[in-house]
């Protein structure tokens, strides 16, 4: 890390633009940059410096790409997420009628139809096909999780004469990313690859807000509310929701917030303890005396110092997580029969649902967004990075930036802040790293 904190947001570009470009705007991307200081709840590297400029967004006079000659290809990686047909959309959308670009492909299930091995058929995807896949959650090419060799990817694509690979998914698939672009270089290959970041627990270095987030919480937010419904219904009732958040808590902190009838928030980045002076089931059993009902939200990630650690990791690379819930159902059950009191829990896990549902208005037009500008940045031979919103701004991340870690929940920052103060649970330990 520099002593002035500043960080390298230069965007590596395929060679020089000598094409004109035939889109009829009176503005301009070109030289633009905008001087943005970055939160320290976005990045540690950056945090403060007031000299971190990046590189603007959208269409440029000069391309690198004959697009009339161009070829395409979109490939989405990792869990659903809100959206995600929304961006592919935008994409081809944009490639067709903007640039005139003959050919995108839609590579199926992931890193896999990359793969001959799994023989998946690639796809041709044209307005027609597109035109209202924006009205359904999932991915209509279909996803899966695990590396692929970076070496037959680009086999793959070098057999099919792609010029720009338009990657869609989260930090691992970032990383996949920034493999196949390091592959596409050592071969003196042509080809811009270009990521749209997309995680449903908003923990991509750098990025303040992915794509399907605002959903998600608004799913969320439903599944809270019958949690308290079925809780108020029954003497000493519990609602207990697990939403997603492996080691974020994003999700959970913002649903607490939108409303007000959550009890207890728990997050990865706040190690609670349970039993003793501020531990949850004293805290939990006080409210129940006082109120007859509880509302608790957990992340997934939550807890996991109380549960036996496993060696397994999933088809990502994830370590597998200890269940958080069945923890809490059998503590506060255990507490509270030992008391005497007569309890029901409820629990909810909305989280299959939550990722597949169809986007929101404002996350369709963020997806609308960021799929036209991912194609101006290609067409314009910029390569190694992802778009991004900043502050306001659409900028260009460099993929080694968003890559270098996940990003998690600033506990000392207003959100969390916020949080506490609206469920009264200031009070727990750990909730702050000094308490």
């Amino acid at each position: 890390m520099n002593k002035d904190r500043t960080i390298n947001t230069a965007i590596r570009t395929l060679g020089p633009c000598k094409l004109e470009s035939h889109l009829p705007y009176r503005t301009w991307a070109d030289g633009l940059q905008f001087q943005i200081v970055v939160d320290d709840e976005l990045s540690e590297e950056g945090g403060g410096h007031p000299g971190n400029v990046f590189e603007a967004a959208g269409p440029r006079r000069k391309l690198y790409f004959d697009t009339t000659r161009a070829k395409c290809a979109i490939v989405t990686c990792g869990g659903l997420c809100p959206g995600i047909n929304d961006v592919i959309s935008a994409i081809v959308m944009e490639a067709f009628h903007a640039y005139n670009v003959p050919s995108v492909l839609g590579i199926p299930y992931g890193l896999e139809g990359f793969i001959p091995k799994y023989k998946h058929r690639l796809v041709e995807l044209t307005p027609a096909m597109v035109s209202d896949i924006h009205r359904f959650g999932g991915t209509v090419l279909g996803s899966s999780r695990g590396p692929q060799p970076a070496e037959e990817i680009v086999d793959t694509l070098e057999r099919c004469n792609i010029n720009a690979l338009f990657i869609i998914g989260g930090d691992g698939t970032m990383r996949a990313a920034l493999c196949v672009s390091e592959e596409v270089r050592r071969r003196g290959l042509k080809i811009a690859v270009i990521g749209i970041p997309k995680t449903i627990d908003n923990d991509i270095n750098f990025i303040p807000q992915s794509f399907g987030f605002e959903t998600a919480v608004f799913k969320a937010t439903e599944a809270i509310e019958c949690a308290h419904t079925e809780a108020c219904g029954a003497p000493n009732g519990i609602g207990l929701v697990k939403l997603m958040g492996r080691e974020s808590g994003f999700i959970a902190a913002r649903a607490a917030l939108a409303l007000k009838e959550v009890n207890f928030v728990l997050i990865p980045e706040a190690p609670f303890t349970l039993e003793g002076e501020g531990g949850l089931l004293p805290a939990l059993e006080a409210r129940l005396l006082s109120r007859k009902h509880a509302v608790i939200v957990t992340a997934e990630g939550a807890g996991q110092h109380l549960l036996a650690k496993s060696a397994a990791t999933d088809p990502s690379g994830n370590p597998v997580l200890g269940d958080i819930a069945e923890l809490l159902r059998r503590e506060i059950k255990a507490h509270l029969d030992a008391r005497g009191m007569p309890h029901s829990i409820k629990y909810i896990d909305p989280s299959y649902i939550i990722r597949s549902v169809p986007a929101v208005a404002n996350d369709k037009v963020y997806c609308g967004f960021l799929g036209q500008y991912a194609v101006h940045a290609a067409m314009a031979g910029r390569t190694d990075m992802v778009v991004a919103k900043l502050q306001g701004r659409y900028v260009h991340l460099p993929l080694e930036l968003v890559t270098r870690k996940r990003r998690t929940m600033n506990i000392y920052s207003d959100m969390w802040r916020a949080v506490l103060e609206s469920t009264g649970q200031g009070t727990l330990k750990g909730m702050l790293p000094d308490i």
